[in-house]
């Protein structure tokens, strides 16, 4: 039997039904988008790769030795729906010339295996769609070792696609992302935490075609800063490629302070919720963005009850979607694990605990009302003043140039100050020299000798590192570390 040497292969995008719905301007406009957007992606890959657009698909040719890169990016794309992977042969015009090279292609992999062939045609032709199934089924039934033709419960689908004269032989289909192309539906901001929630909540407006930029509220800790741009980094290069997003820090410990001054401690979980919208609301102004996304669902901790949501969205006059909202656990962390998130949100840093201790459950209009005129919004305002606005692409370089703390486990093992960063009612290890919240670190460390070596601690282990990560790298102290007791 000829054997074809293949040096190129053909993919067949689908679009995402509802993009097949929608009026002829709108579906013109992101099928153009679409395109333009694998346009920008494919390039990156191969300069070399063909891409046609058609009013029902998109075809594109690549190079054989790049199609595994290829297939890759379209799978993660969002608008294209299905994803046919065909070979394509032009010139083709006689029933002989097409049984012929579908043997060439697919004879080999029918070897004791029942088949059928399935055909689509566009076009003028002598004969139809059934005349090419029979006639191909014949000729494979006859020229390979298939075990037989079975219409219904076949083991082997042979796909074909005639227009005109070029054939197409399917050698395989995916289900692809779907949704609507990036580009399409507008800007967001993201509230980014790096945690389960924050990532899928992302990727869900990403995939609604959402160019999704992100905000991070940085509490003192460089770590969970870089943790962050690393997993904002992931989404963007794996489904957002396309368009260019920003990432802004916001420098949050100073607002921390001020709540822990102003507020009681009931409200501070929701206070700070009500104050990251806030700090939101005016940054997607200044970026001419028209909305927020949280990861928020309810009931899932306090500050997440339907009431205490009422109360945070309170503060914000912009449209705040959460995708999550009816969403439970399991479900959130299935999504990140099917997306390549999962792995980042479990060993991402986060503070010890909620920062509210016996947090409303059901928050009071009036008493917020109250406690909100309380705080000093200057403080807030200074933060989105001196808020970092780089492009996502920008952060690899960055993030990949700083390491973790060292961890002590034996305070033998040198002479150590021992600090308790905890709030101070939880303070009370006997182990601890000194009992600094970690609201006040920042400012109270420099008022330490600083010729004796510090460690820090916390009950998890991971505020600790925050923070001496933060004194390392901000504020150029050498002597601290971390104290984690062995298990």
């Amino acid at each position: 039997m000829v054997q074809t040497t293949i040096q190129t292969q053909k993919f067949i995008l689908k679009f995402f039904p509802e993009i097949m719905v929608k009026g002829s301007s709108a579906k013109k406009q992101m099928v153009g988008q679409l395109y333009n957007n694998l346009l920008k992606l494919l390039g990156d890959i191969d300069k070399e790769i063909n891409v046609k657009k058609f009013s029902d698909k998109i075809e594109l040719v690549t190079p054989i030795e790049v199609v595994d890169k290829v297939r890759a990016t379209l799978l993660n794309t969002p608008g294209i729906e299905q994803i046919l992977e065909a070979l394509q042969f032009d010139n083709i015009n006689t029933l002989e010339e097409i049984k012929v090279k579908v043997g060439e292609i697919v004879a080999d992999e029918l070897e004791g295996k029942t088949f059928v062939v399935r055909t689509k045609r566009s076009g003028k032709h002598p004969f139809n769609s059934s005349e090419i199934e029979r006639t191909v089924g014949g000729y494979l039934l006859a020229h390979s070792k298939a075990k037989g033709v079975d219409l219904e419960h076949y083991e082997v689908m042979v796909r074909l696609e005639l227009i005109n004269n070029q054939l197409n032989i399917i050698t395989d289909k995916h289900l692809a992302l779907g949704g609507y192309p990036i580009g399409t539906q507008g800007d967001i901001l993201s509230l980014m935490s790096g945690g389960f929630d924050s990532t899928v909540a992302s990727y869900l407006t990403m995939k609604r075609g959402l160019k999704t930029h992100f905000i991070f509220f940085n509490l003192g800790g460089i770590a969970h800063e870089i943790g962050v741009k690393q997993v904002s980094f992931y989404l963007w290069n794996k489904f957002g490629a396309s368009h260019r997003v920003k990432i802004i820090s916001v420098p949050f410990d100073d607002v921390l302070t001020e709540i822990f001054r102003s507020t009681p401690e009931t409200y501070m979980g929701v206070t700070l919720k009500r104050l990251m919208l806030m700090a939101s609301e005016k940054i997607a102004k200044e970026m001419n963005i028209d909305a927020l996304v949280t990861g928020e669902s309810i009931a899932q901790v306090s500050s997440q009850t339907l009431r205490n949501l009422a109360l945070i969205d309170e503060a914000t006059a912009m449209l705040v979607i959460r995708p999550l909202a009816t969403m439970n656990k399991p479900e959130i962390i299935d999504i990140a694990t099917k997306i390549g998130t999962r792995r980042f949100a479990e060993n991402m840093p986060e503070y010890c605990g909620v920062i509210s201790k016996n947090p409303i459950t059901h928050g009071s209009y009036k008493r917020m009302a109250k406690e909100a005129q309380r705080f000093n919004y200057e403080v807030l305002d200074q933060a989105v003043s001196d808020a970092k606005s780089i492009y996502v692409d920008e952060v690899i370089d960055d993030v990949s140039q700083d390491a973790p703390i060292e961890v002590i486990s034996d305070l033998e093992s040198g002479e150590y100050v021992v600090i308790d960063i905890r709030g101070e009612e939880e303070s009370s290890t006997p182990f601890a020299s000194l009992n600094i919240p970690f609201y006040k670190l920042k400012t109270e460390f420099k008022k330490l000798p600083q010729d004796k070596e510090y460690l820090l601690y916390c009950e998890k282990g991971v505020m600790s590192q925050l923070h001496a990560q933060y004194l390392c790298d901000a504020e150029n102290r050498q002597n601290v570390r971390v104290y984690r007791p062995k298990a």
